[in-house]
């Protein structure tokens, strides 16, 4: 009797690899499964016993003798391959139709969900709007607050109009002094312009009249002069006789 034995692998050894396969073998593994129907690695694939049935069959009917018995036999055991072949494409078919309906059903959840997504979006950009605007609003009611607040800090509004009547009056009385000093004063400039006036006037009369006597002086120191002169030339000429 043989014996399966198994390697101890030490500490010191490389372990192995997992699979015996890499991930492009078993992909080409499971696909020649899939077209051979063979599930299993071990056993005659069903389609190569089916190929096997239909030759038997075929060799055994283009005999000349008579053996309708085999072929009957024959012929039955290739019609039970076949649908023991036919049975997994049968189920193999509803699962295909099962994943196509899974998929259709699939394709319209999709569209839904998106539909939804969209929608979300949607209401989500107008609850932003909604948002905002609440934020001005209640950055106005904040704001009507603060002026509320700074309002009740200051006096009431009869007081407030009393001494705007107040003010009112005393800007009245001042505009009034105002324009009374105003006039004075252009009464006094007129005033002062005529004194200077006056001033000139009668410095000009002064320095006037001190000119008079000093020209009249002037004018007598002249004459006299002028006599004198003409008595020394009257004399000389009487010495020269």
């Amino acid at each position: 009797m043989l014996v399966k034995g198994r390697k101890v692998v030490g500490r010191g050894e490389a372990m192995a690899a997992h699979y015996a396969f890499g991930p492009q073998e078993d992909d080409i593994i499971i696909k020649h499964r899939l077209l051979t129907r063979t599930t299993t690695t071990r056993g005659e694939p069903p389609l190569k016993k089916l190929q096997k049935k239909f030759t038997a069959l075929v060799i055994e009917i283009e005999k000349d003798s008579e053996n309708y018995n085999d072929c009957e036999r024959l012929a039955k055991a290739f019609l039970q391959e076949v649908n023991t072949f036919e049975i997994p494409l049968l189920k193999s078919r509803a699962v295909i139709d099962a994943n196509l309906r899974e998929k259709e059903n699939f394709n319209e959840l999709k569209d839904e969900i998106n539909r939804q997504i969209v929608q979300v979006q949607v209401e989500i950009e107008d609850l932003k709007k909604q948002l905002e605007q609440i934020k001005i609003e209640r950055q106005h009611k904040e704001e009507c607050e603060a002026i509320r607040k700074l309002i009740a800090t200051q006096p009431p509004r009869s007081k407030t109009q009393k001494s705007i009547a107040e003010l009112e009056k005393e800007i009245a009385a001042l505009e009034a002094e105002n324009t009374a000093g105003s006039r004075l004063l252009e009464l006094r400039k007129k005033q002062f312009t005529l004194l200077l006036h006056v001033v000139d006037e009668l410095q000009a009369t002064i320095e006037e009249d001190q000119k008079s006597p000093a020209e009249d002086m002037r004018i007598a120191a002249e004459e006299n002069k002028s006599s004198a002169e003409d008595a020394n030339g009257t004399g000389d000429v009487m010495v020269i006789d």
